[in-house]
């Protein structure tokens, strides 16, 4: 059974579910940022300046604000796995094998939440004045820096999958016309970068904070994409398939 303008009926629930699973996509990819954003502010604000002894009598002030933090960023890990297979539904269509290898690295993403066990880790031995009695000032701040080495190893081998699972689902992006084609190929480009910065800071560690204006271009696309995908969902014109043969040229 067809309908008019040569559609089946297949055909249109295979269009709705791939434009209500974009729309989920969009949403997810904002809520991610404000999750991931929210808790940075939240631990910047509690942690504040000053030396080692006055960052740690804050923290164990704020320690209820701090762990609210770290969970936004736990949520953040979790909707990851979301936010991966509605992409992996929507760009399926279009070459599933491809978009199966960027579902499993952005889930490889997701599983690193050992960043979480870490953060909570290093969290209790700055809280609690039980640790600064025992191992004294010095030590504490050794085991603290080495926590947070640790925490910051983790966080980049987790943004490294990231960057090739995020490079993949834009690079199937560029293959349609589901989203404007200058937007999907500054995704892939923002996701290079990010990989590239991720292994920069794993390589050479002490230039991080030179290299940090590396994860500016994905900002930028994550929000850009997640508003089209919410307001827009994906520019099915006839079916997946034609979606992708109108895309190429002659």
């Amino acid at each position: 059974m067809r309908g008019d303008g040569g559609w089946d009926m297949s055909d249109r629930y295979g269009a709705a579910v791939q434009i209500r699973y974009a729309r989920t996509a969009g949403f997810v990819y904002l809520l991610l940022i404000v999750l991931y954003m929210g808790g940075q502010y939240l631990i910047s604000h509690v942690v504040g300046s000053g030396d080692f002894a006055e960052r740690l009598a804050r923290i164990a002030e704020g320690q209820t604000l701090y762990r609210a933090a770290l969970v936004l960023q736990l949520l953040a890990s979790v909707f990851t796995v979301l936010l991966a297979y509605a992409l992996y539904v929507v760009l399926k269509p279009v070459n599933e094998r491809i978009a199966r290898m960027a579902l499993y690295w952005r889930l490889g993403e997701a599983f690193c939440c050992v960043t979480a066990f870490i953060s909570f880790g290093t969290l209790s031995l700055q809280a609690d004045p039980e640790y600064l009695r025992s191992f004294g000032s010095a030590k504490l701040q050794a085991a603290v820096d080495l926590a947070r080495a640790a925490d910051f190893a983790s966080f980049n081998i987790a943004t490294l999958l990231f960057g090739f699972g995020s490079t993949l689902f834009f690079y199937l992006f560029m293959q349609t016309r589901y989203i404007p084609r200058p937007l999907s190929a500054f995704g892939v480009f923002a996701s290079v970068v990010a990989l590239l910065t991720s292994l920069g800071d794993l390589v050479f560690p002490a230039w991080s904070h030179a290299i940090q204006m590396g994860w500016l271009p994905i900002f930028l696309a994550e929000i850009t994409t997640g508003i089209w995908l919410l307001a827009r969902g994906v520019k099915v014109a006839s079916s997946p398939v034609a979606a992708f043969e109108s895309s190429v040229p002659g």
